[in-house]
């Protein structure tokens, strides 16, 4: 039994409709009551296994958009693999990625003030 999209042509709504069998056409709208219904395409999901997943997020190619030098870009390359993991990475990630998204690049955790190598 498939849930059906449709957008109503009286009100403008989207209705999700349980369609029980084949022969079912007289379905109205669950806002307005109207049978003037036009049916959406419905997305939908694919299985994949958690190797193809990987592999997809070690393609270099998913890396062309993002700006070494702009926290900005990095943070949001962080947070849409954060996202793609499907994991809670934690509070001392959101941190991170707060602080890059304000325009702060992290901290390397070395000392601050300290004579980088050259620099004397």
């Amino acid at each position: 039994m498939p849930l059906y999209e449709y957008r109503c042509q009286s009100c403008h709504r989207k209705v999700t409709l349980l369609v029980r069998s084949q022969s079912q056409t007289a379905a109205s709208c669950t806002f307005c009551g109207s049978t003037q219904l036009s049916r959406l395409i419905s997305s939908f999901a694919v299985l994949r296994s958690e190797e193809s997943h990987m592999e997809d997020l070690a393609d270099p190619s998913r890396l062309g958009d993002v700006d070494e030098n702009d926290p900005r870009s990095i943070a949001r390359w962080a947070r849409r693999m954060g996202r793609e993991l499907g994991e809670e990475l934690g509070p001392d990630f959101d941190e991170m990625v707060d602080k890059m998204e304000a325009g702060e690049m992290p901290d390397d955790g070395g000392d601050e003030g300290a004579a980088m190598p050259g620099e004397i």
